[in-house]
């Protein structure tokens, strides 16, 4: 069976869906998200990094970040953040939000799922609802934590902005999230679990989508690449195998390139050589072992194609900046 790498990587960063704001406004209305470093100390302390999506479920309005134009969404929209910039969404463009105390976010983490969040003349009201006969805009918003580190070659390649018009949205996405946020405000058992799992299959069909639309050529990223026949086909392979001692030239002649072409490709496309890359992915591959069970470094190093711990222990702590034995234990004391 074919290789999917988007699917490993996916699994190997560990998704997490976190808070839920349900939120509903009227006239005129402004929210601010901060970056991802802040988001995840406020909702999810540890998490290296942090993605925020809004599904809207009611009317409109306009999404911003810095560097960018400020983007229409409408009914059934969501609006992805995945590399965790600032951003801003509001009735209308140009507007921020004024100043205020902030550490809301942090304070309600641990309350039930979906928090209320009510945009009422203004004003922002926690664990309140504008009235379903007078709000203009409901929406859903979530976040998800995901590991950056040792490698995570996903983050980089999907847009500071995603935006899945209600078209492009999988036809199984709205109805489920609506449901699980219906079921949650009643207070269901087992409705944060199934809030949490929702939330990663929004990221995961976001992302999927996204890839599904890069053209076969002339693009560039690490979506890109599993895109292109060639590349696509030789990161395939060194996921199929990463403990293979592998060479460029071994590697060029199962896509069909030559090592000078194949190498060129990987590179322009990936950002980095064929064996950077795949120590990269045996490094992450090694954390995922080292986090989740009792296998000692030495056969840890074997089956990620590394002939001695030695070996291994050099190049993980060159990507990481720790030995993995002590990466070991600060992970089991987050």
């Amino acid at each position: 069976m074919k290789r999917d790498p988007l699917s490993d990587v996916l699994t190997s960063v560990r998704l997490r869906g976190a808070i839920f704001y349900y939120v509903s406004c009227d006239q005129e209305w402004v929210a601010e998200t901060p970056p991802s470093p802040e988001l995840a100390e406020a909702l999810s302390p540890g998490a290296e990094h942090v993605i925020a999506y809004h599904m809207i479920l009611r009317g409109g309005g306009w999404a911003a970040m810095d560097g960018m134009a400020p983007l229409r969404f409408h009914d059934g929209d969501i609006v992805m953040f995945p590399r965790g910039d600032a951003h801003v969404l509001s009735s209308a463009p140009g507007m921020r939000a004024a100043g205020g105390d902030q550490t809301w976010r942090a304070t309600t983490r641990d309350n039930p799922k979906p928090i209320l969040v009510a945009f009422h003349d203004g004003v922002c009201e926690l664990d309140a609802e504008v009235p379903a006969d007078t709000a203009s805009v409901v929406l859903v918003c979530g976040f998800i934590s995901c590991d950056l580190r040792p490698f995570n070659p996903l983050i980089g390649a999907l847009p500071h902005l995603l935006h899945l018009p209600s078209s492009g949205v999988g036809a199984w996405v709205a109805p489920m999230l609506g449901q699980a946020v219906a079921e949650s405000r009643h207070r269901r058992a087992g409705s944060a679990a199934v809030l949490e799992r929702v939330s990663e299959m929004v990221f995961v069909d976001a992302a999927r989508r996204h890839l599904e639309s890069l053209p076969e050529e002339g693009g560039s990223g690490w979506l890109a690449a599993l895109r292109d026949r060639y590349v696509g086909r030789a990161i395939a392979r060194l996921h199929e195998r990463p403990a293979e001692p592998w060479t460029v030239d071994e590697l060029g002649r199962e896509v069909g390139l030559s090592r000078s072409a194949l190498h060129e490709r990987f590179v322009e496309l990936v950002g980095m050589p064929p064996m950077q890359y795949l120590g990269n992915w045996r490094m992450q591959l090694g954390a995922n072992l080292l986090r989740e069970g009792d296998a000692t470094v030495a056969s840890i190093a074997q089956e990620t194609g590394y002939d001695s711990e030695a070996a291994f222990s050099r190049a993980f702590k060159r990507l990481t900046g720790k030995p993995p034995a002590a990466w070991r234990r600060e992970q089991r004391a987050a």
